[in-house]
């Protein structure tokens, strides 16, 4: 969840300048990372039927963060965070890392998957919503229509019409999901304002540390420490466990930060659109998850809306680069 955030975070540290000289080799890695993500959801949704959601999230950035610790390290990057990016440690650690997959993973246990991803991916709508109440940055008309459109899927996707209301936990999950996305959301604002001084890379393992420890602590406060006898370590979990943390979370990260700088934000976002529909399709093929047709109108909607916030943003940058040049 963290390669949206990347890439905002590598066009603000010299990678822009690379951007639209993408080649094959590139595309094909950033074209892995979105089907790796897309697939951690139905993952994430099987392990969840053995491991607790807020230890399932420690493990997740806890076994991540350990193995960027070792690849940075490699690299002669290992440096404790300069004073100046102590901020975007604490927002993307805090806010996107902890609270977003915390609450997401809550999530889970009383949604079916393809809900869960697809309300997650709703950020760039809270984005401009958040950019025009927080920021005071006045939408233009075709975020405005992205907002209309992509609300319209969310009330459709969350309404009695679609879901369940009566159901335990229906409700708290999709506003748990949403609140999340409301959280990545303003991490996302957060980035573009940002002036960084290490790269985002050299960054991720201190994030995922802050994010480890507190979710750790809140698992042990509130599900207590998982006994031997209480957990089957199966090679089915063990592999669960390593798909969602070393190879979705900490993989994808170095992916995205070797290989999104190469290609414009614009179509880095539009790239990143492929995660809640190969998470949607994951959990149909793999989960036996059926979607109604309210729910794929509902999808079709919010895809929309997000692509056209995509395009608002990839036009603003443009006029901004123009202004600049």
């Amino acid at each position: 969840m963290g390669t949206a955030t990347a890439a905002a975070g590598l066009a603000r540290t010299g990678g822009s300048a690379q951007a639209g000289v993408a080649g094959v080799s590139s595309l094909a890695w950033l074209s892995a990372m979105v089907l790796l993500w897309g697939l951690s959801w139905p993952a994430t949704k099987l392990a969840l039927g053995t491991v607790p959601p807020l230890w399932l999230a420690a493990l997740r950035f806890g076994s991540a963060g350990l193995c960027l610790f070792v690849f940075v390290a490699l690299r002669g990057q290992l440096r404790w965070p300069p004073r100046g990016d102590w901020p975007i440690v604490l927002s993307v650690g805090g806010l996107q890392m902890m609270t977003f997959t915390g609450l997401g993973m809550v999530a889970m246990q009383y949604t079916d998957t393809s809900r869960a991803v697809l309300l997650a991916y709703t950020t760039p709508l809270w984005g401009v919503l958040g950019a025009w109440l927080l920021l005071r940055q006045v939408p233009s008309r075709l975020q405005l229509l992205a907002l209309v459109v992509g609300m319209s899927g969310i009330a459709l996707i969350c309404s009695p019409l679609e879901m369940d209301w009566q159901a335990p936990g229906v409700l708290m999950g999709s506003a748990f999901l949403i609140i999340g996305a409301m959280a990545w959301s303003l991490v996302i604002l957060h980035v573009r304002r940002h002036r960084w001084v290490a790269s985002p890379l050299a960054l991720a393992p201190w994030q995922m540390l802050l994010a480890t420890v507190p979710l750790a602590v809140l698992a042990a406060l509130i599900d207590g420490v998982p006994q031997p006898q209480s957990v089957t370590m199966d090679t089915n979990l063990l592999a669960l466990l390593f798909f969602i943390g070393p190879v979705a979370t900490s993989a994808c990260f170095v992916i995205s930060s070797e290989h999104g700088r190469r290609i414009s934000t614009f179509a880095m976002s539009n790239f990143t659109l492929g995660v809640p529909m190969i998470g949607v399709l994951g959990s149909t093929l793999w989960l036996g998850s059926r979607l109604s047709n309210l729910f794929m109108i509902g999808l079709a909607l919010i895809m929309a809306g997000v692509m056209l916030a995509a395009l608002a943003s990839g036009r603003a940058q443009r006029r901004a680069a123009a202004v600049a040049a």
